[in-house]
């Protein structure tokens, strides 16, 4: 097996050094192609709620069980609350009320319920081409969410906003750096691939190193190019 030489292919790519910086500004500039030019910025804006204790008053002896039962209740609430969230019955008014022309449907694409682990935060995440929108949506639905817990469907007050959603100027779904970077990764790639393959086809002998490789022989003697002895041969030939 014979051993790699580290010099002879730092010296192989070194030597294609241009083709391989040519390589990856191509991908550069196609990544920021992409990135400008095809991808849509979408941004999001997100509001919590919590899930509280509605009873102020508890009777002495059982204010530790009273809490318990009430972190149970709302723990299995959760998920019914996720769904309704997400309702015609609190989107249709949502879309009412700002005046928006978005389809039912498409916003509740667009919207994402999730209740974080071993907690009864639930956060209401809204996407949308502009992000003042984006927040809007947000703490729209959250207060219809809790307009309706209150005096329509369940009649208790035990939701309560958190944070309220605030605009994103930042796009939700680009990422400049992080996609210049794998552009610019996978020009490498290419690059160093193009030069490896380019090597393994080219059979030409360049120095003496590469007869005594290929023949197993040590070089006795070598002819040198003599430049001025050649341009007099192109003067004469020409005459």
């Amino acid at each position: 097996m014979e051993e790699i030489d580290l010099m002879e292919l730092f010296r192989m790519f070194w030597n294609k050094k241009i083709q391989i910086a040519i390589i990856v500004l191509i991908f550069m500039i196609i990544g920021l192609i992409y990135i400008t030019k095809f991808v849509k910025p979408v941004y999001s804006a997100s509001t919590s709620l919590l899930l509280a204790s509605n009873n102020d008053k508890n009777i002495s002896g059982n204010i530790e069980s009273s809490t318990e039962m009430e972190i149970r209740v709302n723990s299995k609430l959760v998920s019914t609350y996720r769904e309704l969230i997400k309702s015609k019955r609190i989107l249709r008014p949502a879309i009412a009320n700002l005046n928006i022309d978005i389809n039912e449907e498409v916003l509740k694409r667009n919207i994402k319920v999730n209740v974080i682990n071993d907690t009864e935060l639930i956060e209401i995440t809204v996407t949308n081409a502009d992000p003042n929108l984006a927040a809007d949506i947000a703490n729209e639905i959250a207060r219809i969410f809790i307009k309706e817990m209150q005096e329509e469907l369940y009649k208790i007050e035990n939701v309560q906003v958190v944070d309220k959603a605030e605009p994103n100027n930042s796009p939700s779904n680009v990422n400049k750096k992080k996609s210049m970077l794998i552009f610019t990764g996978i020009g490498l790639i290419i690059s160093i691939g193009y030069v490896v393959v380019l090597n393994m086809f080219d059979t030409t002998i360049k120095t003496i190193e590469d007869v005594e490789k290929i023949y197993h022989k040590p070089v006795l003697a070598t002819i040198p190019i003599c430049e001025g002895n050649t341009k007099k041969s192109k003067k004469r030939g020409r005459k």
